[in-house]
């Protein structure tokens, strides 16, 4: 009698250690799966998360590719009018930042060239240099179809000037070099800003854009 009890027990261990090895064996898958599922999410995640980044990403324009853009018609536009193809793109760069404003970007004007025909043009937020501060004012401006349209038109306003002084921007035509021609436009009262003629030589000085003159 002893020893069948003896059996008896060593058939339940037995048993259970099989059941227990069963238990861990699907512990062990489970813990596999979730870890697979886990890894399968986050890749599948940073695929999208890649996908929807590069969708929504524009092309960045570089320096020497806005300059290199703008410069063919600065040069024709030195021929036909005169201005000096450093001006141009010094006002562009330091107007436009680059061609990213949205004012450049989306309409086209380089320059921050004023609307003065009712019903056309497009109202943005601006800054003013007014009683010695800077204040945030609604601009109407000038849209374009081209940025070559645009360049075009900023020569033709040095040309023809404006309604109350067709000679405003003469000095910039016939100023001998980029310094001259950058205070002539801040005599001019081209913008508001103090420091605009300063600001013009650095630019064309920093990117060497005398060398399209």
């Amino acid at each position: 009698m002893k020893k069948k009890k003896v059996r008896r027990q060593n058939r339940r261990q037995k048993k259970r250690q099989k059941n227990l090895r069963h238990l861990i064996t699907l512990a062990v898958f489970l813990f596999a799966l979730i870890g697979l599922s886990s890894i399968v999410v986050n890749v599948v995640g940073v695929v999208f998360l890649d996908r929807n980044t590069s969708e929504v990403q524009e092309p960045d324009t570089s320096k020497e590719d806005f300059i290199s853009e703008l410069v063919p018609v600065a040069q024709s536009l030195r021929q036909e009018f005169g201005v000096l193809p450093s001006i141009i793109l010094g006002q562009a760069i330091l107007e436009s930042d680059w061609g990213r404003s949205e004012l450049a970007a989306k309409y086209h004007n380089l320059f921050g060239v004023k609307n003065h025909e009712e019903g056309k043009g497009v109202i943005l937020k601006t800054k003013e240099f007014e009683n010695n501060q800077w204040i945030e004012i609604d601009g109407n401006f000038k849209v374009y179809d081209s940025w070559a349209d645009s360049m075009r038109d900023h020569s033709l306003l040095f040309v023809n000037g404006v309604s109350w002084d067709p000679t405003l921007y003469h000095g910039v035509l016939s100023a001998p070099d980029y310094r001259e021609a950058s205070l002539a436009l801040e005599r001019a009262g081209y913008a508001t800003d103090p420091d605009y003629a300063s600001k013009i030589i650095s630019v064309i000085e920093t990117y060497q854009l005398s060398a399209y003159d």
